[in-house]
């Protein structure tokens, strides 16, 4: 099928993505298909109600549930995977950080969606940028699961100055928790020891953060 004057696929490739609709796109990757009935993008939308939770789809359910052809239902999850990639990948080895907002921005899209909580770790040189990062542990957070060895091993390895650390409430509510505050000051005392600071603990959730270094709770 040729793309006509005024399809999405013709306006793709003149105007760009960004004077498409998340319909249109939609359109584009479905609309072609003879197992695609039209309207489908609009069902796969009403259907899921967001595209952030129509991206937790597997190329199965997409087929099943919606009827879509083999190709098309591989297409479509082939296409949210790789935009789920783009907004996961990993801080850049030298990136300069600077504001929690940065941490923030870096791990929101990556860590909101989780089911469990997931503590990571950012280490960092003399003059905040980045040497690299490292998962910690999945679960609730805990003193025991969040050991000061399991953190501060690695970043002595490489010679970090100091490290930012990141977890995310699946709640969606970023408050921080007693056991979250336990934490913190368990690391920050064992950063003096060792001569690693803890820099910041942001607490990721729905949209927002809290910054542990932001509200003084950092010592200096």
């Amino acid at each position: 099928m040729q793309p006509g004057p005024d399809s999405p696929r013709d306006r793709l490739l003149t105007e760009g993505s960004e004077a498409l609709s998340t319909h249109d796109l939609l359109r584009v990757l479905v609309a072609e298909s003879a197992h695609a009935p039209p309207g489908t993008a609009w069902k796969l939308l009403d259907g899921y109600g967001s595209l952030r939770a129509m991206a937790k789809a597997s190329a199965r359910e997409l087929q099943i549930r919606h009827g879509l052809g083999p190709v098309t239902a591989l297409r479509l999850a082939a296409a949210l995977a790789l935009g789920r990639r783009v907004r996961t990948e990993r801080l850049p080895r030298g990136r300069l950080l600077r504001e929690s907002a940065e941490i923030f921005a870096a791990f929101h899209d990556r860590l909101r969606d989780l089911p469990k909580e997931r503590f990571v770790m950012v280490m960092l040189d003399a003059k905040n940028r980045v040497i690299r990062e490292e998962r910690v542990s999945e679960g609730i957070l805990t003193a025991s699961l969040v050991h000061p060895r399991e953190v501060f091993a690695p970043a002595i390895r490489d010679g970090a100055a100091g490290i930012v650390v990141v977890h995310n409430h699946p709640s969606g509510d970023p408050e921080p928790s007693p056991e979250d505050h336990e934490v913190t000051a368990r690391l920050c005392a064992v950063g003096e020891l060792v001569g690693i600071r803890v820099l910041d603990h942001v607490v990721i959730g729905d949209g927002c953060y809290v910054s542990f270094l932001e509200r003084g709770l950092i010592p200096d």
